[in-house]
């Protein structure tokens, strides 16, 4: 792990606006800085980063975090990654702390086959370009197809060579764990213990992280060969999960940004090919099926996806494939199917970068409609099966939950009921029984609280705390806000003799948060600020703990002032100008006893049903000292609690 020290020194350092406008554009607006998120797609911004606090907000999708959970969701980096890419930019040198054991061998792993698969990648590299049989057999063969010298750099495609142990031989000899080898892909084992090449003779496509680093191969037959399959890929490991992998997103991640759209094909040489024309927004799925984090990989960069599949019955039904998925995730999807048997890879060969691009935008497919018509085509007139596509087709619509999409499910409802011949209004009832169906299960996977929290949205928007209703809302709200006032005005004084964090915590003395994770939070804010440090907002937000981290940016992003009338209240008519910090403590405080004595009148009624006399004689004394806290807490609040 990186140390406390280093961190300390890199959280400094940061500067928000700096390393944010590496990749949005943003505009001073005010006190804060404006952009287009790069998180959804939009075309107002909406997207807010706030110097002085050190996070980004955005009010459209609701993302939010510090510098550091921006590269972690804008890079996929790993927090490590994260911080050692701030250490580099700013040159800090990165020092590692004791680790346990298992954490201590993990990492060593993981370096181990980043290390092994770069070595290998430079390997390939050498023997494609530097020996007889590379130029001859493999060099050869890729330029006969079109690729020249630059892109085959450019994607650090290699070789390896047809002898059973070249690759192995340096591995080992070159000193790389013996036991770590199998792992990658790059060797198997033959008769129990023989280390042999697994690539003999083969194509060498590296598969690259975000980050640029080789995590993977993919291995090509030279020719055609019916008996050895034509790819043989990387197996799973700790640093290469395929599901998460969309081959060429490395060198793609600009251009998709760039153009709104992400071009996705099946193979490798399908990418090769296109970026060496100049199309380089694309990326490649391997012929599987797409996988949520494929989808949100792309997401990242655009909600524009266009797929381009051979136009054979295999490459239609790989493109359907995933369907709902990157509905469910937002994005708007078009199908090109390339004509004449070809692949993307020799279409644009063929017709050259102009044409390709142009055939493209004229024959993008609605995906939905085009599912449509190849799904009725295969019914043909046999009942049982439209029956079927009516289901399939009203539960794929069904996935089109968002609120902003509501608009485009309607029109696809009207559209695929024209084509089916079908009544609009019994297919909108049918779409919506799916939807439905699904969140009834959805809510049986999670607790009620939870569920009840989900639904309640965005309840919080319109608080008023005048409203009885709203008094009675979780606990959440008056602890979030105690919290806020803590990061960001805890260390002011609130008298005299103590701060407003002293106030605070004499204050909560006798009483504990409902919610166990914001107790936690306190707890860390407590013994920083006991043990002589001055936590504030900012040094939460960086904090080690990702919890911690969480909350600090929850509470700076959101306005969880109980009422903006608080000030009339106490009179301060003038007081935009003044600093409230104090009365802001005071109310905070008021409003969250106010809440916690009010549960307690409700549990003291309960409990009068089923006690004694003497019991219900005590429950009145404790009813009459908890009224006379909660009348000097109203006489402050300025509002009149009816007796009970």
């Amino acid at each position: 792990m990186i140390s406390p020290q280093t961190i300390q020194q890199i959280t400094s350092r940061i500067d928000i606006i700096d390393v944010l406008g590496e990749f949005i554009k943003l505009k001073k607006r005010g006190a804060n800085y404006l952009g287009l998120c790069p998180f959804h797609g939009e075309k107002t911004p909406s997207f807010t980063v706030s110097p002085a606090k050190e996070i980004y907000k955005c009010f459209g999708c609701g993302k939010s975090g510090n510098t550091i959970g921006f590269l972690m969701e804008h890079e996929k980096y790993s927090y490590v990654e994260a911080l050692k890419w701030l250490a580099a930019r700013y040159n800090i040198e990165v020092e590692e702390t004791e680790r346990s054991p298992e954490q201590i061998i993990q990492q060593q792993v993981n370096d181990s086959l980043h290390a092994i698969n770069h070595f290998a990648q430079k390997f390939f590299t050498e023997q494609l370009f530097e020996t007889e049989e590379g130029k001859n057999i493999a060099l050869s063969y890729l330029k006969e197809r079109g690729f020249r010298e630059e892109t085959i750099r450019k994607f650090n495609i290699g070789y390896n060579p047809q002898a059973k142990d070249t690759l192995t031989q340096a591995l080992l000899i070159n000193q790389f764990n013996k036991e770590l080898l199998p792992k990658t892909g790059l060797v198997s084992i033959r008769n129990n213990d023989e280390l042999i090449d697994n690539y003999r003779g083969r194509i060498i496509f590296p598969i690259h992280n975000n980050t640029g680093k080789t995590i993977g191969f993919g291995a090509r037959i030279i020719g055609k060969n019916d008996k050895a399959p034509k790819y043989i890929n990387t197996p799973e490991n700790e640093i290469y999960i395929k599901s998460k992998i969309l081959y060429g997103s490395y060198f793609a991640r600009i251009a998709i940004d760039r153009a709104d759209e992400c071009l996705l094909v099946e193979g490798y040489t399908d990418v090769v090919s296109l970026h060496q024309a100049g199309i380089e927004n694309v990326v490649a799925s391997g012929g599987t099926s797409l996988t949520i984090d494929q989808l949100r990989l792309v997401k990242k960069y655009t909600n524009n996806l266009t797929i381009i599949y051979d136009g054979d019955n295999a490459g239609i039904k790989a493109a359907l494939r995933g369907l709902d998925l990157a509905l469910e995730e937002g994005l708007n999807v078009r199908l090109v199917l390339i004509p004449d048997g070809e692949d993307p890879d020799s279409y644009v060969n063929k017709t050259g970068a102009k044409a390709f691009n142009e055939f493209v935008a004229a024959n993008k497919k609605d995906f939905i409609l085009f599912q449509l018509e190849v799904l009725l085509k295969e019914a043909g007139t046999d009942v049982t099966r439209k029956s079927a596509v009516v289901n399939q087709l009203a539960e794929t619509l069904s996935k089109i939950n968002k609120t902003e999409d509501f608009t485009r499910q309607q029109d696809y409802i009207r559209q695929c009921a024209a084509l089916l011949k079908i009544d609009e209004a019994g297919f909108t009832n049918l779409v919506n029984k799916f939807k439905r169906d699904k969140i009834s299960k959805e809510e049986k996977k999670i607790p009620f609280e939870e569920a009840n929290i989900i639904a309640q949205g965005n309840i919080n928007k319109n608080y008023d705390p005048d409203s009885a209703e709203d008094l009675l809302q979780q606990d959440d709200i008056f602890e979030k806000n105690i919290l806020k006032i803590l990061f960001e005005h805890g260390l002011k004084p609130f008298d005299e003799t103590q701060t407003i964090a002293d106030y605070i915590f004499s204050e909560l003395n006798q009483f504990h948060f409902s919610n166990a994770q914001l107790e936690s939070v306190l707890l860390v804010y407590h013994q920083l600020y006991s043990s002589g440090q001055q936590p504030t907002n900012k040094s939460l937000v960086y904090h080690e703990q990702e919890t911690v981290r969480n909350i600090a940016i929850e509470v700076s992003s959101n306005q969880y002032e109980l009422s903006n009338r608080w000030d009339e209240k106490l009179g301060n008519k003038d007081s935009v100008h003044k600093d409230n910090s104090v009365n802001d403590a005071q109310l905070s405080i008021a409003y969250y006893k106010l809440r916690k004595f009010q549960k307690m009148f409700a549990d003291l009624m309960r409990d009068m049903q089923t006690a004694s006399y003497e019991e219900q004689l005590k429950i009145i004394t404790v009813h009459k000292e908890l009224q006379s806290y909660e009348h000097e807490i109203t006489r402050l609040r300025g509002t009149v609690i009816k007796p009970k």
